[in-house]
């Protein structure tokens, strides 16, 4: 039990890493496309709405995924795992977004929490790379033709 620290700052990082990388990869995409559709403007309304609705679901996790960095943040303030955790809970109840739970759940289920998170994040960044680069393609096959 006394290698919940270690784990939990190596969480912390990661969280901090995947969130901030993966925001600004969806604010590159998101400033760099209006840019690049050329002088045939937006071809396809849809697809350029589904690369918006990619890019948004993707800073919408960055910022889930910043907050639970905080989350962990704070457990890490206490000195006991269970202690922790209850805060974690605790800070959950008083901002509404969980009810009190009877059990709380082990640090190994949050972490699998956030690393479904992350995995969320990067296939929608992938899914909005994939369909910029369609995007792009068919932009500039408009603009040759």
């Amino acid at each position: 039990m006394s290698d919940w620290k270690p784990a939990t700052a190596k969480a912390v990082r990661r969280l901090c890493c995947n969130g901030i990388g993966g925001g600004l990869v969806a604010l590159f995409l998101l400033a760099i496309a209006p840019l690049t559709a050329g002088s045939n403007g937006f071809g396809s309304a849809l697809g350029w709405l589904l690369l918006l609705a990619f890019c948004l679901v993707a800073l919408a996790l960055t910022v889930h995924l910043l907050f639970d960095a905080a989350l962990f943040r704070i457990a890490l303030s206490h000195d006991g795992e269970e202690a922790g955790l209850a805060a974690i809970d605790d800070v959950l109840v008083r901002m509404g977004l969980r009810a009190k739970p009877a059990v709380p759940a082990p640090l190994s289920q949050r972490f699998f929490g956030c690393r479904r998170l992350i995995l969320l994040q990067w296939m929608s960044l992938v899914a909005g790379i994939v369909l910029y680069g369609i995007l792009l393609l068919d932009a500039m096959n408009g603009g040759l033709a």
